[in-house]
């Protein structure tokens, strides 16, 4: 029996064998050949059963050991060459030139109501207003009592809204007149304010509705404040809003906390005010109702309605953009599609 070990041999071989190797499966299986449990190193390993000689047995495991650690050195020097070259394919996967010109990337554009909303505070903020915010969850003295609509009152319904506690006190908002309420309490007169904000009312979802939608109301207190002065104030902001062309027309109607109050019209924007489809031929078209403050508004603030005079007025948002933008469905603000929104 050979009990001499070619270390130089074998290692030879493996070198050349190694430069062969292109990946980690190779690289597993030539490591299983020298050093697994059916290897080189354990076939010369069993040799040891064969040797009597005490030293020879001696020498020959040693020479066998010495293999065994000097083949461990060249696979580790192996598996660390390839896990660079791994690492620098992936990050040349991953690589970009920083040198050449980006994709250009979508910018967002502004959600039409926003931008209405906007434009809507930057006209009255020109006329000397500023603009107040409230919570959208209020209480219903601040919602309809301090409004001159008690809870008796039949005008309550019509505004009826989601209630968020059995005794009715806690509601989502009808309308943004609850700030107005708050600031008078708050504030002394004279003021001007708008405030504008997301409103809720059961209504039903259609091209004109929405249980939820976009509000934006006015109050001016002062002293012998007329009904010429809503008009006046009205008159401009619908000219900045919808052109210079455009006149305004009060008509007589109802609501619990003006007197008197007024539907306010706008000359028809699509014919002119001569008679179209969209003016059912009237040459007007409504915008927004608008009136007097109640005197029994003032009260609930603590204004003395001998003293203090003022007008009131609220806006849909969505109301005024779709005849701005001629848009026919309310739905299209709020279904978040792109298209919709890149085409304004």
């Amino acid at each position: 029996m050979a009990l001499i070990i070619d270390k130089d041999e074998i290692i030879g071989t493996l070198k050349r064998e190694l430069q062969e190797i292109t990946n980690m499966q190779e690289f597993q299986n030539l490591k299983s050949k020298y050093l697994g449990k059916k290897g080189l190193i354990k076939s010369l390993m069993n040799n040891l059963k064969d040797i009597d000689d005490v030293e020879l047995k001696k020498e020959y495991g040693k020479s066998v050991n010495e293999l065994k650690e000097e083949l461990g050195t060249i696979f580790d020097e192996k598996l660390s060459e390839l896990e660079e070259k791994e690492r620098e394919e992936k990050e040349k996967k991953n690589w970009v030139d920083i040198t050449i010109p980006g994709a250009r990337r979508k910018v967002g554009k502004e959600n039409l109501i926003t931008k209405t909303r906007k434009e809507i505070e930057e006209i009255f903020i020109g006329m000397g207003f500023s603009v107040a915010e409230g919570p959208e969850i209020e209480n219903s003295w601040y919602n309809f009592d301090a409004l001159n609509t008690p809870e008796w009152h039949p005008a309550r319904e019509m505004q009826d809204t989601f209630y968020l506690s059995l005794d009715k006190e806690k509601l989502l908002r009808t309308h943004t007149s609850p700030v107005q309420v708050r600031t008078m309490l708050k504030s002394k007169p004279p003021l001007a304010i708008i405030s504008p904000g997301r409103v809720y009312r059961k209504d039903e979802l259609d091209a004109t509705h929405s249980p939820v939608f976009h509000q934006v109301e006015g109050l001016y207190v002062d002293r012998n404040v007329s009904v010429s002065h809503l008009k006046m104030y009205l008159e401009v902001f619908a000219q900045k809003f919808f052109g210079n062309k455009v006149s305004i027309l009060l008509r007589p109607s109802y609501f619990p906390f003006t007197e008197p109050s007024f539907e306010v019209d706008i000359s028809c924007i699509f014919c002119g005010g001569k008679g179209c489809n969209v003016c059912k031929n009237t040459g007007w078209i409504e915008i927004l109702g608008a009136g007097l403050v109640h005197p029994n508004v003032f009260r609930s603030v603590n204004y003395d309605p001998k003293v203090w005079q003022g007008f009131a007025f609220g806006m849909g948002i969505e109301r005024v953009a779709m005849l701005k933008y001629n848009i026919p469905d309310i739905r299209e603000f709020y279904k978040n599609d792109a298209r919709f929104i890149e085409s304004l």
